[in-house]
């Protein structure tokens, strides 16, 4: 029963962007908007959906920039792949397709655990990127990290069908949200395509690992740095200073405090874009 509503929910998935080559698999991108400026968009972990679920971010970035977003392995419309989700496999494939489309200069904006792959992005490509603004980004050294998945329990909610009726039972996680009802449908169904998938799993098996490994990096001191950030994280009572402690040795750094959940882009597009192009003309 599971595979069967599997694939006639498959059929209703609406195609977008454009499919990238990288590492003899395909990875999808979306491209909108005709600034002079690119900027490259990264989601945060589990976002199944990336190029839909940034869209109200996109709209407002849109009239003055070119907005990139680029759906990882397992996300969105890309293909899985049997490669180690380790930051390094991720930066090298995002790379990879940002050379495939010609993008070779570009401002980095990442949501939640781009934070962590973003950080070591930037250091791996400093003659590329311009800028880097993070939307409620992690921090390598914030606190919990430090946990083991147990990724078997979820992967036999998949193989049973079980997580998928979950996903359903819990209702649209989009709804009150300013996306349309067709929208909402196609974020649902890709969802249920996404979540629990083997890369979904493998990237958190990684997560602690990749959060070890970017223990001991900081931006570059150089490279101007905003950072969206919730005023009040209701896990983390040192959210803001450890976000503040990231920019304190930038020469152009600034943190931004906003009041709302995790996924700041769903409800703060329009500030997030007005407060991203006051600091890009700060800084020229």
């Amino acid at each position: 029963m599971n595979v069967v509503s599997n694939k006639s929910d498959q059929k209703k998935i609406e195609t977008y962007g454009q499919l990238v080559p990288v590492d003899g698999k395909k990875i999808n991108v979306t491209i909108q908007g005709e600034g002079e400026e690119t900027i490259v968009l990264l989601p945060g972990f589990g976002t199944a959906a990336p190029a839909i679920d940034f869209k109200p971010l996109v709209e407002e970035l849109a009239p003055n920039y070119r907005v990139a977003v680029v759906e990882p392995f397992g996300y969105g419309l890309s293909d899985k792949t049997d490669k180690e989700r380790t930051t390094a496999n991720i930066v090298s494939e995002v790379h990879e397709a940002l050379q495939a489309l010609n993008i070779d200069r570009y401002i980095l904006m990442g949501h939640s655990i781009a934070g962590i792959y973003g950080i070591d992005y930037v250091n791996k490509y400093k003659d590329e990127v311009i800028a880097f603004a993070g939307i409620d980004s992690s921090v390598p050294t914030q606190p919990g990290m430090d946990v083991k998945f147990d990724t078997g329990k979820l992967k036999l909610l998949r193989a049973s069908g079980f997580g998928r009726l979950l996903l359903k039972m819990g209702g649209n996680p989009y709804d009150g949200l300013p996306y349309d009802e067709k929208t909402k449908e196609q974020l649902l169904l890709i969802t249920l395509r996404n979540t629990y998938s083997s890369n979904y799993l493998n990237e958190m098996t990684n997560i602690y690992p990749n959060f070890k490994a970017a223990e001991h990096l900081t931006f570059p001191k150089e490279l101007p740095l905003i950072l969206f950030v919730q005023a009040n994280n209701p896990g983390i009572e040192t959210w803001v200073p450890l976000h503040e402690e990231q920019i304190k040795d930038s020469v152009h750094g600034k943190v931004v405090q906003m009041d709302g959940d995790h996924y700041l882009h769903h409800t703060k597009s329009k500030e997030i874009a007005e407060e991203f192009r006051a600091f890009m003309k700060e800084i020229k």
